[in-house]
């Protein structure tokens, strides 16, 4: 049985990807900052008649709940087959259902640590400590949920039809996640190791104060079509479905 764990996976897209992947017959772990919250998502699978979850405690800014987690997965597996950084923020404020952009200039240092804490450092910790785990795969995969509001190409063309959404801390946040999987990518080139980038569409989330168009379910689905790959399958690129419908590669 292939076994997963998936960040932040107590509610929104990563709960529905658990769900998805129960369903398909995988083991799950389910990181979940808040240990009950972790408890309540494996409930409520549970009801669902989907077995073969447990909730573990995991908050990837903490480097001690990192490792503790570690253990609790080692006492329960020898071998992890896919990673989803899933855990991310994004920090923005809202007025009403208007939300607030960070700025370039009057945006302070503190919000960016505290933005790149979780979606940068946060992505990094987790992959070290349980990179032992996944090198005992015989199809090792780590996807790392992106946005494309992360790609610099698309911000940088006027004709791209987000263009003028700026948002200092998140996007360069995604930014620097994406340039993490890349090196990764290529430190791991010669291995069954398979690692991408991959960014939903806006989807209707906490997240988002639940202003995206789209559902967690096709949201999932989205980031398990480029996760859920063969060996043959690609390395090193970044895709978003909602910005290239043909082959859902978009540039960094």
């Amino acid at each position: 049985m292939k076994k997963v764990l998936i960040t932040g996976a107590n509610k929104g897209i990563g709960f529905e990807m658990a769900k998805q992947l129960a369903e398909k017959g995988y083991y799950i772990f389910i990181g979940s900052r808040d240990l009950q919250n972790g408890l309540d998502a494996v409930k409520k699978l549970k009801e669902q008649g989907l077995e073969n979850i447990k909730a573990i405690q995991l908050d990837v800014t903490d480097q001690e709940s990192v490792n503790l987690a570690r253990i609790e997965i080692g006492r329960s597996t020898d071998y992890l087959d896919i990673l989803i950084n899933n855990a991310g923020i994004n920090g923005i404020e809202f007025n009403g259902n208007t939300p607030v952009m960070h700025s370039a200039i009057r945006t302070g240092v503190d919000k960016f640590k505290e933005v790149y804490e979780v979606n940068v450092f946060g992505v990094i910790r987790t992959t070290q400590a349980f990179f032992d785990l996944l090198e005992r795969s015989t199809e090792p995969r780590i996807t790392n949920v992106s946005s494309s509001q992360g790609s610099l190409t698309l911000h940088s063309d006027p004709t791209y039809k987000y263009y003028n959404a700026k948002g200092a801390v998140y996007q360069s946040s995604k930014s620097a996640l994406n340039m993490y999987t890349i090196a990764l990518a290529h430190e791991l080139r010669d291995t069954n190791f398979k690692v991408n980038a991959v960014s939903p569409p806006s989807t209707a989330t906490d997240f988002n104060h639940h202003l995206g168009t789209s559902t967690v379910e096709v949201g999932a689905e989205h980031i398990l079509r480029y996760t859920l790959i063969d060996n043959d399958g690609p390395t090193g690129k970044f895709f978003c479905v909602d910005n290239n419908p043909k082959t859902g590669e978009i540039p960094w």
